[in-house]
C-alpha cells in the first residue's frame, strides 16, 4: 500500500540529518509544510542543499555524523521532482526507524551525567563536614524572638497582634488584685497563676498595709525567686496575720529565703506551706526560724518531702519554742525515727496543742516512742491525728494508755490503720475512763461486730463523745444492732458515720427503729451499705415520726430505686414537723419518676414549714 501526501508549492525549510557509520551513510530530511511534516530518508547521492546551518560530530564507538541543512527557495521543476519523490521517501520512513543511533547517543551521554551528579553530591558532603557552622554571639542568643509578647501568666506565649492586648489586661487584673489587698481583711488569690512577676507587683500593696489580715497566694506558680518579693515588705507589715503559700514549688531555697524574712516578723501567726516541695533543708530552716520567732502559732507543712532529718530539726525547735500551738506534718516521710524524735521534743514543750501526723508510716514502734514523749508532755494536747500510719493492735495499746491518762485531749484519729477487734477493745477500755475526748475516728480499721459491740458499751455511760466515725468497717447487721440498741436511749452522739459498713436492709431496720426514739443524732451517714428499697422503706417509716434532731441524712450508693424513693417522698409529706434539711441520694438507681417524687416532697416541705430541703441526686 502506497501512502501519499500533498506538498505545498511554496518553499519551506528543510532539516537534513545525516548519520554515517562504517556500513552506510543515510540522510534524514524533515520537511515542514503547512499541513504537516514529512520525514524523508535519502542516500548520499541525493540532493544536497546549498548551505549548512549546524554540523555536530561525535566519535565515541562509531563514526557518527549529524548534518543539519536548510534549503533555499528552488525552481518549480525541483519542486515537482521533490513532490514526485516524497511518496517514496515517506514509505521508506515508515519502514525504518533510527533507533540504533539514538541508543548509541544515550549510551554515551548517561555515564557523563552520572559522573557529574556523583561529583556534586560528594562536594556538598565535604562542604557540610569540613566548613565551620556560623555561630551566633551571646547577645544574639539572648535576644528575644521578634514578634512575640509575654503576658504575666507564666507559660503564655502570644502572637504580637494579641500580645499588647493581653499585657494590658494582665496589668489591669493585677491592679484589681492590688485594690483587693488594700480593701479587704480576707483576700483569696489562690489559683490566679500570676507567677513571680505578679507577686513582685502585688507585694508592694502589702507594705505598710493596715487592712489585709488573711492573704492566700496558693497555687500561683510562685518559685523561690518570687519569695524575694516579700523582702522588706513583711518586715514592715504588722497587720497581716495569715499567709498561705501552699501549692507553690518554692522548694528549700524559697523556704530559706522566707524564713530569713520572717525571723523578725511580729505579725504573722499562721503560715501555710503545704505541697511546696519542702525537704529536710527547708524544714531545718523553719526550725531555726521557730527558735527565734515568738509570734508564729500555726504552721502547716502537709504533703512535702520531709524525712527523719527534718523531723529531728523540728523536734529541736519545739523543745525551745514556747509559743507554737499547732504543727501539721501530714503526708511526709517521718517514719518511726521521726516520730521518736518528735516524742523527745515534746517532753520539754508546754505550748503545743495540736499535732497532725497522718500518713507518715510511723508504725507501732514509732507510736510507742511518741506516746512515751506525750505522757511526759507538760502541755495540754487537744488534737492528735495518727491516721494511716500502719498501726496494729499492738500500737493501739500504747495509744489507749495515753488516752486513759489524758485530761485535755478532745479529738483522736486512728483512721485507716489496722487495729482490728482487739485494738477496738483496748480503745473502748480507755474511753470508759477518759472524760475529755469528744470526737473519735476509728474508721477503716477492720473492726467487726465484736469490736463495735465494745465501743457501743462505752456510750452507755459516756456522755462526752459527740462524734463517732466507724465507717469502712465490716460490722454487718449484728454490729448495727448492737450500736442501735445502745443509742436508742443512751449517749450524746450528734454525728454518726456508718458508711461502707455492710449493714444491709436488716441493719437499716435496726437503725430506723433507733431513730424513732433517739433525740441527739443530727447527722447520719449510711452510704454504700446495700440498703436497696427494703432499707429505704424502713427508714421512711422512721421519717414519719417527729424527730426534732435529725437534719442531715446521707443515703448515697445504696442501690435504691423508685419504690424506695416513693416511700421516702410520702414520709416527708406526712410529717409536717420534719426537721430534715439535707437529703443525699447520689448514685442510686432512681429514674425521673423517683426524682420527681422526691422533688415534689421537697417543695411540699417548703410550703408547709418554709424550710428548704436540699436534695442531691
Amino acid at each position: 500500500m502506497v501512502s501519499s501526501s500533498t506538498l505545498s508549492l511554496c518553499p519551506h525549510p528543510k532539516i537534513n540529518f545525516g548519520f554515517q557509520n562504517k556500513h552506510r551513510t543515510e540522510l534524514w530530511t524533515v520537511s515542514s509544510t503547512g499541513s504537516g511534516s514529512l520525514l524523508q530518508n535519502r542516500n548520499a547521492a541525493g540532493v544536497v542543499l546549498p548551505f549548512t546551518l549546524v554540523s555536530i560530530t561525535w566519535r565515541p564507538l562509531h563514526s557518527i555524523k549529524i548534518s543539519v541543512r536548510a534549503a533555499a527557495s528552488g525552481s518549480g521543476g525541483r519542486s515537482s521532482r521533490s513532490g514526485s519523490s516524497s511518496r517514496r521517501v515517506y514509505q521508506q520512513s515508515q519502514a525504518q526507524s533510527p533507533l540504533a543511533p539514538v541508543k548509541e547517543i544515550a549510551a554515551s551521554v548517561l555515564p557523563v551525567g552520572a559522573f557529574v551528579v556523583v561529583t556534586f553530591v560528594l562536594w556538598k558532603l565535604v562542604e557540610k563536614i569540613l566548613l565551620p557552622k556560623p555561630t551566633k554571639s551571646v547577645a544574639e542568643e539572648n535576644q528575644p524572638a521578634q514578634g512575640l509578647k509575654w503576658s504575666f501568666a507564666p507559660g503564655t506565649n502570644l502572637l504580637s497582634s494579641f500580645g499588647a492586648k493581653i499585657e494590658r489586661e494582665s496589668k489591669l487584673k493585677l491592679n484589681d488584685f492590688a485594690k483587693e489587698l488594700r480593701s479587704f481583711q480576707s483576700v483569696d488569690m489562690s489559683g490566679r497563676n500570676f507567677g513571680d512577676e505578679g507577686l513582685f507587683f502585688l507585694a508592694e500593696s502589702l507594705a505598710y498595709n493596715q487592712t489585709a489580715e488573711e492573704v492566700s497566694f496558693a497555687a500561683n506558680g510562685i518559685t523561690a525567686d518570687g519569695i524575694k518579693a516579700f523582702d522588706g515588705v513583711l518586715q514592715s507589715n504588722i497587720a497581716l496575720r495569715s499567709l498561705n503559700l501552699s501549692g507553690n514549688s518554692i522548694g528549700d531555697e524559697g523556704v530559706k529565703c522566707l524564713c530569713d524574712i520572717l525571723v523578725n516578723n511580729s505579725g504573722i501567726t499562721k503560715l501555710q506551706l503545704s505541697s511546696s516541695s519542702v525537704g529536710d533543708e527547708g524544714a531545718k530552716a523553719i526550725a531555726e526560724m521557730l527558735k527565734k520567732n515568738s509570734t508564729l502559732r500555726i504552721i502547716e507543712l502537709n504533703n512535702n518531702l520531709i524525712d527523719y532529718s527534718g523531723f529531728s530539726g523540728l523536734a529541736g525547735a519545739i523543745l525551745e519554742n514556747k509559743t507554737i500551738l499547732s504543727i501539721h506534718l501530714n503526708g511526709n516521710y517521718g517514719g518511726p525515727l521521726g516520730a521518736a524524735a518528735l516524742g523527745k521534743g515534746l517532753e520539754g514543750n508546754k505550748s503545743l496543742r495540736e499535732l497532725y501526723l497522718q500518713g507518715n508510716s510511723i508504725g507501732d514502734e514509732g507510736v510507742r516512742a511518741l506516746m512515751t514523749g506525750l505522757a511526759t508532755h507538760k502541755g495540754k494536747l487537744t488534737a492528735l491525728d495518727l491516721a494511716n500510719n500502719s498501726i496494729s493492735a499492738k500500737g493501739a495499746f500504747h495509744v489507749a494508755e495515753y488516752v486513759k491518762k489524758s485530761k485535755s485531749l478532745l479529738w483522736i484519729s486512728l483512721y485507716m490503720n489496722d487495729i482490728g477487734d482487739e485494738g477496738a477493745e483496748r480503745m473502748a477500755d480507755a474511753l470508759k475512763q477518759n472524760r475529755s475526748v469528744t470526737n473519735v475516728d476509728l474508721g477503716g480499721n477492720d473492726i467487726h461486730a465484736k469490736g463495735i459491740t465494745e465501743i457501743a458499751q462505752v456510750l452507755k455511760d459516756n456522755s462526752v463523745i459527740t462524734a463517732l466515725e466507724i465507717g469502712y468497717n465490716p460490722i454487718g447487721p449484728d454490729g448495727a444492732k448492737a450500736l442501735a440498741e445502745v443509742l436508742k436511749f443512751h449517749g450524746s452522739i450528734k454525728d454518726l458515720m456508718l458508711g461502707w459498713c455492710q449493714i444491709g436492709p436488716s441493719g437499716a431496720e435496726y437503725i430506723a427503729d433507733m431513730l424513732k426514739y433517739n433525740g441527739t443524732i443530727s447527722s447520719l451517714d449510711l452510704r454504700a451499705n446495700g440498703l436497696r428499697d427494703e432499707g429505704a422503706i424502713c427508714l421512711a417509716r422512721s421519717l414519719k415520726v417527729v424527730n426534732e434532731a435529725l437534719t442531715s441524712l446521707n443515703l448515697g450508693f445504696n442501690e435504691i430505686r423508685d419504690e424506695g424513693a416513693f416511700s421516702i417522698a410520702q414520709a416527708l409529706k406526712s410529717n409536717e414537723d420534719v426537721r430534715l434539711s439535707s437529703l443525699n441520694l447520689m448514685n442510686n438507681f432512681l429514674t425521673k419518676l423517683g426524682q420527681s417524687a422526691i422533688t415534689d416532697a421537697s417543695d411540699h416541705v417548703y410550703e408547709m414549714n418554709e424550710k428548704e430541703l436540699n436534695v442531691v441526686f
